[in-house]
């Protein structure tokens, strides 16, 4: 599929060269700052240079100073904690964080991580019933349970008090716990609205340092966990995120906890530092294996290892669950992509909706996911488990999927999630019912363009413009994410520099140079299909990110193709 080629708007030339000017830096580098809504030299000082000191006090959350006096009274009453947390990264990263952290003032603690296919998503009876049944009086639910209103409710009748501590979108009325910890809450004076729920918990410790005079070094050593959701939830990396993760991959690439090691350990192919990235595509999906295979307490058990040989063993069983995860992944993708490659009436659609009864149900977000790149278009997957239809949908830049589904729910069961990503289920004999409907929701109101993939591009720059200290500055733009990108920029009629040739099944490497530049090596994924018109010696466009390449200890500059345009 042709991608759509859209440049960011040019900034205020003015404003580009005053910031030049202070920064002593060129004008590309100026006004990709700009861009970061960087715009003085003192943003300038905070962004270059991250400083734990600039993170926010966490008693400016609503709520902070009635959960640390119900914490500390339970520490003192002796009363039973659990600590209660979602089974995905964030949620068990959360869990691990502040059960690491209060185990050592308190030895009545326990957690509990619902079962995906038992309990299914946040705060659940059982979870409840678990509690009263083994005398908890207070329960911490982190990354879950701003929705709970009922659960809590429930909990009240048995005696048990909740703290919550959530990201997501609050509804019209809040939980009745004793504090609801969510910067998104409208009435909350929280600078910063965009932490994971990791990051929630994390400022939960934090506060209760602060309230008992204790070194704050006992909270930055969990930040290896923090970066670790930051990155596995794809929440912006600004502000205060990004200082939690500028320091948490110093933590994981220099003192990891026992069970991070044992995650990096296993990646032998990795060679230096571990990047959001490396987090991304290594550490996360092992994290996430455990609740999509089995029960995601193996991964807070893992990440609560008191030794590395301990977290070995649990991240080998982990491991082996990843592997059985990318086996159902392969071949449900295989399948989900026959089916569409094979009938030209689901391919001539604007949606994908496919179901089989025995797809796995931990991996078919996974799986919407990898279809939604290959025809770029609000796709759902369904599965028939516990005699109901589940499904997980994604949708495409622009296009809000949550809106279409409620405009669908008259055929659900339950749905949940947000503008890109959701869940849902239904019963069986409204599968057809809701294909054609979801249909007809997203014709009517997706925009052609939208259906498009699109490279968002920086600047159109030279090749002469990259070199060695351009790139070092780059660096410092680190770590890259939502909202603050790796930079692609896009260069012009550049020509192939010797002779270009796919590698693996259709990956593209060439070289190019324009007018006066040196050659740059380029890697192009996917891209194979370009070789011949490359070869033929006529000038063509290129979008590009710009890393480094390790190759067997040699280090050159490589130029990442995300498109070509002849």
């Amino acid at each position: 599929m042709q991608k759509r080629w859209v440049q960011k708007p040019k900034k205020n030339v003015d404003n580009i060269n005053k910031l030049k000017d202070e920064l002593g830096v060129n004008s590309i580098i100026a006004e990709l700052l700009l861009n970061r809504d960087v715009e003085t030299f003192e943003q300038a000082r905070e962004f270059f240079r991250p400083s734990l000191t600039h993170l926010h006090d966490p008693f400016l959350m609503k709520g902070m100073d009635a959960a640390i006096a119900r914490i500390e009274r339970a520490i003192g009453n002796n009363e039973k904690i659990l600590i209660y947390g979602d089974y995905d990264v964030d949620g068990t990263t959360a869990v691990s964080v502040v059960y690491n952290f209060f185990r050592n003032f308190h030895s009545r603690l326990e957690y509990y991580i619902p079962d995906r296919y038992k309990e299914g998503y946040g705060i659940s009876t059982e979870g409840i019933d678990y509690a009263h049944e083994q005398g908890f009086s207070l329960i911490i639910a982190l990354d879950c349970g701003i929705k709970a209103i009922d659960k809590i409710n429930y909990a009240k009748s048995k005696q048990i008090d909740f703290i919550i501590g959530d990201h997501h979108l609050p509804g019209d009325s809040l939980p009745d716990a004793v504090a609801v910890l969510d910067p998104k809450r409208d009435d909350c004076p929280y600078p910063y609205k965009e932490l994971s729920g990791c990051g929630i918990g994390f400022k939960i410790i934090q506060a209760f340092i602060i309230q008992n005079g204790m070194d704050m070094e006992m909270a930055y050593q969990y930040l290896d966990l923090v970066a670790v959701s930051i990155a596995s939830d794809i929440v912006p990396i600004t502000g205060e995120n990004r200082i939690l993760t500028h320091f948490g991959l110093k933590k994981l690439n220099g003192n990891a906890c026992c069970g991070l090691q044992a995650l990096i350990n296993l990646s032998t192919h990795k060679t230096g530092q571990f990047s959001i990235n490396d987090i991304v595509f290594q550490i996360g999906p092992r994290i996430n294996a455990a609740g999509r295979i089995d029960h995601a307490k193996d991964a807070v058990q893992l990440l609560t290892s008191k030794s590395l040989s301990e977290a070995k063993i649990f991240s080998e069983n982990i491991d082996d669950q990843n592997n059985v995860r990318k086996d159902f992944d392969l071949r449900i993708t295989e399948e989900a992509l026959s089916l569409l490659d094979n009938d030209t009436g689901l391919q001539s659609r604007k949606t994908t909706v496919l179901y089989k009864s025995d797809w796995h149900k931990g991996v078919i977000g996974i799986v919407a996911s990898r279809l939604t790149e290959r025809y770029y278009r609000p796709t759902v997957i369904l599965t028939e488990t516990n005699g109901h239809i589940a499904g997980s949908a994604r949708s495409v830049l622009g296009f809000d999927l949550y809106e279409a589904l409620s405009e669908c729910s008259d055929l659900l069961d339950q749905y949940g999630g947000h503008k890109y990503a959701a869940g849902l289920t239904m019963q069986h004999s409204n599968v057809p019912l809701f294909q054609e409907r979801f249909e007809e929701v997203v014709s009517k109101s997706i925009k052609p363009e939208m259906l498009q993939q699109e490279v968002l591009i920086e600047k159109v720059i030279q090749l002469r413009d990259i070199d060695g200290k351009f790139y070092r500055i780059l660096r410092q733009f680190e770590p890259f994410g939502p909202q603050n990108e790796a930079p692609v920029f896009m260069s012009q009629r550049v020509t192939a520099a010797g002779l270009a040739y796919v590698v693996g099944a259709t990956h593209l490497k060439f070289s190019v140079k324009q007018e006066d530049s040196f050659a740059f090596e380029c890697i192009g994924f996917g891209l194979g299909e370009h070789a011949d018109r490359i070869n033929s010696g006529k000038p063509f466009d290129i979008c590009y990110a710009i890393e480094e390449n390790n190759w067997r200890g040699k280090k050159n500059l490589q130029l990442n193709v995300k498109a070509i345009r002849f």
